[in-house]
């Protein structure tokens, strides 16, 4: 079923989850929709606007983060999640400091979530906690990241169990409680990546029966 108004999205059922995909088509250039909320944790700024992308996976448009910040993120405040999946297709474009492109999931204020990303500069896909604004590691795992290219980078979370995976591949299989219950999800970046997005998708366990 297609969705037609300030939000274009896709909504389909697979086994017993729930999915919705935003691919910002429909989405005027500039600011994000109210739907979302921009912000950055730590210091510094963000600046997620919505753009033409000549070779977005779902053309016309796209997401690009381009603030200088410590972790920029862009939370989905509709979304509310505890055990299911978020998904985004992300291209590093540049930055000298990080080449990242992430999501956020039980998001529950731009100081506490759980955060995935992957980095081209480092080539390596990660797992971290926020609590009160600080970020903590996880698990560092080796893995290719290429610049310039567009990738798939996904989380599914059930409970303590999560799996981050890049395109296709699971890199990271780990059991964390640090943190519980649903919030909301979302997209994310480092320092001073310039990073576009597309084909933002999410589900919630449970939802279809």
């Amino acid at each position: 079923m297609i969705l037609t108004g300030s939000v274009l999205s896709t909504l389909f059922r697979v086994g017993a989850v729930m999915g919705e995909t935003i691919n910002f088509d429909s989405y005027s250039p500039g600011a994000l929709p109210p739907a979302w909320a921009c912000g950055v944790t730590g210091s510094g700024g963000s600046r997620w606007t919505v753009e033409p992308g000549a070779d977005a996976p779902s053309p016309p448009n796209i997401v690009k983060q381009s603030g200088v910040g410590d972790f920029p993120w862009c939370a989905l405040k509709s979304a509310s999640v505890a055990d299911g999946y978020v998904e985004v297709k992300f291209k590093a474009l540049s930055g000298r400091s990080d080449q990242a492109g992430g999501v956020v999931w039980r998001w529950k204020d731009g100081n506490n979530y759980y955060v995935a990303r992957a980095n081209a500069l480092e080539n390596n896909v990660s797992l971290y906690y926020t609590t009160n604004g600080r970020r903590n590691t996880i698990k560092y795992v080796d893995a290719p990241v290429p610049k310039n290219t567009w990738q798939t980078l996904r989380v599914d979370f059930a409970g303590k169990s999560i799996k981050v995976s890049l395109n296709g591949k699971t890199y990271i299989d780990v059991q964390d409680s640090r943190i519980s219950g649903a919030g909301a999800v979302g997209m994310w970046t480092k320092a001073d990546s310039v990073t576009a997005f597309d084909d933002f998708a999410y589900g919630a366990a449970g939802a279809a029966k």
